[in-house]
């Protein structure tokens, strides 16, 4: 069978994970599954069209027995059953053996969101990932040496979504699925290993629409693990609803999934994405300022509520959002300010019956275990907890209104600035960006640009009065430029400022910022 054929560099270590037998078996998935990947994607378009038209999603009657049956997933293997806090990040070297060894219970180590996806980030993530899980993983920086504890993280890795193509990797003359490279490389090299050594290979996939890309997943595992020669089930693989459409389909979700399944996780910021996005032609659904959107607003809170119902229902564990707070190591009143918040968020996040949450920064570490220590106990999650009292309808996950919150001209700079900011990083390597104390990344440029869009399509009024309009974004993104320029910023501006145009000043909106910029990425 002809192998995949690699565009970019196969130089030194990265001729070890794109070995030809291992580009043998991307080239098996993706003429097993890339046909129904692009009719997925197709029936995205599709949908699309609908909500501009004014359809609104609703819980499916074709997959009523499903909701209504006696299933379970399967039980969580020992090293997945208490994931009360897990830290998130990108899989540089350095990071994956910080986040290993941070005292986190798990490691989600991000080729999507955190990441950006330069040919040399994409396999030299799968060469650290690969030395990670044989514990021979160090690095030397500033005389300084890195190296795995005793005891670490498990491990979890997140793939590209179904939607972005890997231009660098070619099969037939087409580019390959971003998410089978991701998986299939990790796969391929590890998933042995991992067993072999008392864990597995485990998975968090990200951009889910619905089921039926659920259910693709699943094809993906099952053939996976027979070609790999490994037993049905050692796959586990946690759902982001991170798109409002599966928010109707949590339980089917789960079903399609149910052998391999370790629950869902809330993505919040996606999912505020998301919104704006899927009804992006209806005033109605016109957001305020992202820092107005909380988990407490009806839309947000409802969506978490169902999903914890879901996955307890089910024996799955319901996994909070992200802490994106970095703390302050010099300034000491902005933790003062900032913890509380923090604090309280996974206080609630508790108290709905969240089996653990996410942080983006390990000084966060203590404070989220500290929370789920006071609220669990000493049992490793609260999957028991059922939460029938919880009954979330169609127009509880479509209600939008937030009382008292509005568009203001500092959310519109805000937009700007976190936007160009990133986007600058991103286009020099970086996916996971430090920002005004934030961790920022993909996800939160989505709701910066995609806001952005949104005021200038319905004629957003901020505060004081003044409409927000192309001319007027455009002026605050000449001075943000200009702002960084003085300030000497090391990332690529210019660029950054065309992306930042491109995906939220044309009359046309881009479904992901990331196909043009990866377009940029070269």
């Amino acid at each position: 069978m002809t192998a995949a054929q690699v565009t970019g560099s196969t130089d030194g270590r990265f001729k070890e994970i794109l070995s030809g037998e291992a580009l043998t078996f991307l080239a098996e998935l993706h003429r097993r599954f890339e046909p129904t990947r692009r009719s997925l994607l197709t029936e995205r378009a599709a949908r699309q069209e609908a909500f501009d038209r004014g359809e609104r999603p609703d819980f499916r009657a074709d997959t009523a027995a499903i909701r209504s049956g006696d299933w379970s997933v399967a039980e969580p293997p020992a090293d997945l059953r208490d994931r009360r806090v897990e830290i998130t990040g990108p899989t540089d070297r350095k990071m994956v053996i910080n986040a290993l060894n941070s005292g986190a219970r798990c490691f989600m180590a991000d080729f999507e969101d955190a990441h950006s996806p330069t040919w040399t980030n994409m396999i030299e993530g799968q060469v650290n990932l690969f030395d990670a899980v044989r514990r021979t993983i160090s690095h030397e920086e500033n005389d300084k040496s890195y190296e795995l504890s005793d005891r670490t993280a498990t491990l979890l890795v997140r793939p590209r979504g179904w939607h972005l193509d890997e231009p660098r990797v070619v099969v037939d003359g087409e580019p390959m699925s971003g998410s089978l490279v991701d998986a299939g490389l990790y796969l391929f090299h590890n998933a042995a290993e991992l067993l072999d050594r008392g864990s597995g290979p485990y998975f968090y996939l990200a951009k889910l629409e619905g089921h039926l890309e659920a259910r693709l997943w699943n094809d993906v595992f099952v053939f996976a693990q027979e070609r790999l020669g490994i037993p049905h089930g050692s796959v586990r693989a946690t759902v982001l609803i991170e798109v409002i459409t599966a928010a109707f389909e949590m339980e089917e979700i789960l079903y399609e999934l149910r052998d391999h399944s370790s629950g869902l996780n809330a993505g919040r910021w996606d999912y505020i994405f998301s919104v704006i996005k899927k009804f992006r032609e209806h005033p109605e659904f016109l957001l305020p300022d992202r820092s107005s959107v909380t988990m407490a607003v009806p839309f947000m809170r409802a969506y978490a509520e169902a999903l914890v119902r879901a996955c307890h229902r089910r024996g799955a564990h319901a996994m909070g959002g992200m802490s994106a707070l970095i703390p302050s190591r010099k300034d000491p009143a902005i933790n003062e300010v900032a913890l509380p918040r923090v604090r309280a968020d996974k206080e609630r996040e508790c108290s709905q019956g969240f089996d653990g949450a996410w942080v983006a920064h390990p000084d966060l570490i203590p404070v989220v275990t500290e929370v789920f220590d006071a609220a669990l106990g000493d049992q490793p999650n609260q999957i028991d907890r059922l939460r029938e009292d919880v009954d979330v309808s169609a127009a509880d996950l479509l209600d939008v209104t937030i009382p008292g919150a509005a568009v203001t001209d500092g959310g519109v700079h805000d937009n700007v600035s976190v936007g160009l900011r990133y986007l600058a990083a991103w286009l020099g390597g970086s996916g996971a960006v430090a920002i005004d104390n934030l961790m920022e990344d993909t996800a939160t440029a989505e709701i910066s640009r995609s806001q952005i869009w949104q005021w200038i399509r319905h004629g957003a009024e901020t505060t004081d009065g003044s409409v927000v309009t192309r001319e007027r974004v455009s002026a605050a993104l000449e001075d943000e430029v200009q702002m960084l320029r003085d300030a000497g910023h090391p990332g690529r501006i210019d660029d950054a400022r065309d992306l930042f145009a491109t995906v939220c000043l044309e009359e046309a909106f881009p479904e992901f910022l990331t196909p043009p910029g990866m377009a940029m990425l070269g």
